[in-house]
């Protein structure tokens, strides 16, 4: 099992917590649970409900819609990530590919702790924000 230092490093390499402050990081790390999947078991299906978000720590997640491949997620990845923010349904399934440990982040214990914690919700702002800004800068190009 991952101490609470050894989540926030890992979280530092998350890049949608990538503007989040250290300090605040370890308040995320706190509430991020240690899971492990089995080989060909499904972490969850298209039209689940959305309810956490996932952080690979080691082996191979399958991102598919039926048998479309749409990602394949390894060591360092995140995935389910819109899951944090809204409750609507998952649009991929995920399937383990390899045997896998991942960081688990609930949706209701990231609200809670948003709630109290405005630095967080900032980091994540500045990093959507700017990740809509090149989007935008992308589209305009064309």
């Amino acid at each position: 099992m991952l101490t609470v230092i050894e989540k926030v490093i890992v979280l530092q390499n998350v890049d949608i917590f990538a503007d989040v402050p250290t300090e605040q990081l370890s308040s995320l790390a706190a509430i991020a649970k240690e899971v492990a999947f089995s080989k060909d078991e499904v972490i969850f299906r298209v039209d689940d409900p959305s309810d956490s978000l996932y952080v690979v720590l080691d082996g191979k997640i399958r991102l598919h819609q039926n048998e479309q491949e749409i990602s394949l997620a390894g060591a360092n990845d995140v995935f389910g990530t819109w899951a944090l923010f809204d409750n609507e349904p998952r649009v991929v399934t995920a399937t383990v590919v390899e045997d896998a440990r991942l960081l688990y982040i609930d949706h209701d214990d990231f609200i809670e702790l948003i709630s109290d914690n405005i630095r967080i919700t900032q980091g994540i702002f500045k990093r959507l924000v700017g990740k809509l800004r090149g989007l935008a800068e992308h589209v305009a190009r064309k």
